[in-house]
C-alpha cells in the first residue's frame, strides 16, 4: 500500500464541481463579491444599449478590478489569464472569462463613476461600524507614470535640436535642386529624409506651444502670488508708519524657462522629486486617512510635486462627503502642507489643524518630552499658535499619529500591493485609477477589520 497520497488527473469529478467549494469562507475574494453585490450600480448598468450580445455585468468586471488592484494585479491582460489560472478570479467571474478588451474598456469607461462608489463603500464601512470619522491624516505620495522621464523634452533642448533639423532641412532642400548628385549616399531618399525632419519640427512646436502655455500659466499665479504680498506689505507699512523688515519679494519672470519641460508620452505628468533622491515621470497622489480604521476617506491628485495648494481641495471633499460618511473634527499633516493660509481654511472649515510648521530635531532634550510649552504672546501669529500647539503634550501625541496612520497605508498600497506606477495616461485618467486604488485598498481593510472586530466580539 503506498504510503503518498495519489495524484490522479485523469478521472473526472463524479459530480459537477461547485465554484463555492473552492475558497474558504474568509476569503478575500468573497467578501469583494459580497461588497460589490451590495452597490448601487445603476449608473454604470444604464449606459449599456442592450444590443449585439449579452454583456458582462458591470459588478463582475468592477469586482475583477478590485480584487485585481488589491491582490496586485493591475494589468487587463494579466487579469484575463488569472480568471483561467486563479481559483478566486474564477469564483470572482463565476467561470467566465472577460477578454482583456473587455475590462480595459470597462476601466477607461467609467472612471467618472469610481468617486460615487468609492463613497458608498465608505457608507457601507460606516454602517458595519468599522468607521468613526473624527481624526484624519493627510499626505501625499509620488507614483510613477505611465512613461518615461527620458521621453520628455525640455524648452532649451527643444531650441537646440529646431535649429539642428532646419539647417539639415535646408541642406537637403539645396541637394534635391542640384541636376549633379553626386554628394548624396546610396540608399538616401531626399522626400523621406525631408519629411522625417518636417514631422519632427512638427513635434517639437507643438511641445514648445505646450511648455509656453504652462509658463504663462505659472507666471500669471505668480504674480497674483507677488501682488498679494506686497499688497500687505503696503498696508503693513500704512498701518505702522514704519518701512517693512525684510527684503522685498523679488518679482516673477515672464516666459519659459530652459529647463521648462514636457513629456511627448504623458504630457500631464511631471518631473518630480521621490524619496531616496533623483527624479521621475510621476503624479503626487494624495489621500485622507482615517486614523482608527487606517481606511482611506478621501482622495486627491495634482501635477505639483509640492503639497501646499493641496489642502483646501481636500477639505472640500471632506466637507462634501460629512452628510454620508461623517464629519472630520482634526486633520493631522507634515510640514508640506504648512502654510497659515491652509491653517486658517481649516479653521473655517471647522476643522481643528495639526500641521507641523517646521520638522523636528532628530535628538531633541528629554525634557521637551514631558514639559508643557511656555504662553502664547497675545498678538501671537496663527502659525505661532500652531507650533506652540504641537510642543504640547497632547499635540505631540495626536501628531504621532500620522507615522502610524497614513505613512503605512502608502507602504503597503505600494509594496504589498504592488501599485508604483499607473497603467493609464492623463490627468482624469490616472485620478480614476487612483480612486480605483483606494477603493481596493478600503475593501481588502474592511475585510481585515470585520474578521478582528468579530474575534473581539
Amino acid at each position: 500500500m503506498s504510503r503518498f497520497v495519489p495524484a490522479d488527473r485523469k478521472t473526472p469529478y463524479l459530480l459537477p464541481p461547485s465554484m463555492d467549494d473552492w475558497l474558504n469562507e474568509d476569503h478575500l475574494a468573497r467578501f469583494v463579491v459580497e461588497v460589490i453585490d451590495q452597490l448601487d450600480l445603476s449608473n454604470l448598468t444604464r449606459q449599456y444599449a442592450g444590443r449585439g450580445s449579452a454583456a458582462h455585468h458591470p459588478a463582475t468586471l468592477l469586482a475583477l478590478l478590485v480584487y485585481g488592484y488589491a491582490t496586485g494585479v493591475f494589468s487587463s491582460r494579466r487579469l484575463e489569464r488569472a480568471t483561467y489560472d486563479s481559483v478566486a478570479f474564477r469564483y470572482i467571474a463565476a467561470n467566465t472569462h472577460p477578454d482583456h478588451d473587455t475590462i480595459a474598456s470597462f476601466r477607461r469607461r467609467f472612471l467618472d463613476e469610481l468617486a460615487g462608489l468609492f463613497v458608498q463603500v465608505l457608507e457601507m464601512a460606516k454602517e458595519m461600524k468599522l468607521l468613526k470619522l473624527g481624526t484624519v491624516c493627510l499626505d501625499g505620495t509620488k507614483i510613477h507614470a505611465n512613461a518615461s522621464r527620458h521621453s520628455a523634452l525640455s524648452h532649451g533642448h527643444i531650441e537646440k535640436i529646431e535649429g539642428q533639423l532646419r539647417g539639415e532641412v535646408q541642406e537637403l532642400l539645396a541637394l534635391a535642386e542640384q541636376a549633379d548628385r553626386a554628394d548624396i549616399p546610396d540608399g538616401v531618399n531626399l522626400p523621406e529624409e525631408l519629411k522625417r525632419r518636417e514631422d519632427r519640427l512638427k513635434v517639437m512646436a507643438e511641445a514648445k506651444a505646450k511648455i509656453e502655455a504652462r509658463a504663462n500659466e505659472r507666471y500669471a499665479q505668480e504674480k497674483a502670488r507677488y501682488d498679494e504680498r506686497m499688497a500687505a506689505r503696503s498696508d503693513k507699512e500704512q498701518k505702522t508708519g514704519k518701512k517693512a523688515k525684510g527684503k522685498l519679494p523679488k518679482p516673477p519672470e515672464s516666459g519659459p524657462k530652459a529647463t521648462d519641460q514636457v513629456n511627448l508620452t504623458d504630457e500631464e505628468s511631471r518631473i518630480m522629486p521621490v524619496s531616496g533622491g533623483g527624479f521621475e515621470q510621476a503624479y503626487n497622489a494624495q489621500a485622507a486617512v482615517d486614523t482608527p480604521t487606517m481606511l482611506v476617506v478621501a482622495t486627491g491628485l495634482s501635477q505639483a510635486p509640492n503639497d501646499k495648494e493641496q489642502v483646501k481641495p481636500m477639505l472640500v471633499t471632506l466637507q462634501t462627503r460629512a452628510g454620508k460618511v461623517g464629519e472630520v473634527k482634526r486633520l493631522i499633516a507634515d510640514t508640506g502642507f504648512s502654510s497659515e493660509k491652509n491653517l486658517l481654511a481649516c479653521e473655517s472649515a471647522g476643522i481643528e489643524p495639526l500641521i507641523a510648521v517646521a520638522r523636528d530635531e532628530h535628538h531633541p532634550d528629554w525634557r521637551e518630552r514631558h514639559s508643557e510649552p511656555p504662553p502664547l504672546p497675545e498678538d501671537a501669529t496663527p502659525m505661532q499658535v500652531m507650533a506652540h500647539r504641537l510642543k504640547t503634550k497632547g499635540g505631540r501625541a495626536a501628531y504621532a499619529l500620522r507615522k502610524k496612520t497614513v505613512e503605512p497605508v502608502f507602504g503597503i498600497i505600494k509594496s504589498v500591493m504592488g501599485f508604483r506606477q499607473f497603467s493609464l495616461r492623463g490627468l482624469k485618467n490616472v485620478t480614476g485609477e487612483w480612486t480605483l486604488v483606494c477603493l481596493a485598498w478600503n475593501v481588502k481593510r474592511m475585510a481585515v477589520l470585520r474578521q478582528n472586530y468579530a474575534e473581539a466580539g
